[in-house]
């Protein structure tokens, strides 16, 4: 028999896995493709009973879509049970490519957008060509330095010749 108490904890354990599930479900709004969990810009989910903190951090200073995630996260923790939602934006450590998952750049691929390439903590590599995500091809161009948004750029294949864009690396 499962006493009260026992009970209690397994639905604030319920709760909170809720929470934090459709936290982490939150699409970006600028790449509706990608979750903000596989973009990584989704730091840290806490909740106490009903109370949910979920800490973000943008893409780069100043990106316009922090207001629209910040509600849209609102939005779903208050759908799987919060009460009371803060968000929380953290600038430092600043965000990097480096945080997209491997689903995430697996689905940025999917979808035709070239995912970045790693970064290093040693001498800034020279990036020579993206590759084409729809044909694989290295031969490509840029054609301009941002795209739809700041924090991409628009490519050309030059052996499929389809336009692409490309998550810059940062």
């Amino acid at each position: 028999m499962v006493s009260g108490a026992s009970r209690a904890v397994g639905d604030a354990i319920m709760g909170e896995l809720a929470i934090r599930a459709a936290v982490g479900a939150v699409l970006d709004p600028e790449l509706p493709l990608i979750t903000i969990a596989d973009l990584g810009i989704l730091r840290d989910v806490s909740v106490d009973g009903t109370h949910a903190t979920v800490t973000i951090t943008p893409t780069y200073s100043g990106c316009p879509a922090m207001e629209a995630i910040a509600g849209e996260v609102r939005a779903a923790a208050t759908a799987a049970g919060a009460t009371a939602v803060d968000v929380v934006t953290v600038l430092s450590p600043p965000w990097t490519t480096d945080w997209i998952t491997e689903t995430g750049k697996q689905t940025l691929a999917a979808h035709g957008i070239a995912p970045p390439c790693p970064r290093s903590d040693g001498p800034v590599p020279l990036t020579l060509s993206v590759r084409c995500p729809q044909c694989g091809s290295l031969d490509t161009r840029e054609l301009s330095r941002f795209s739809g948004t700041a924090c991409k750029a628009l490519y050309a294949c030059k052996s499929c010749k389809e336009p692409f864009e490309y998550v810059k690396a940062h």
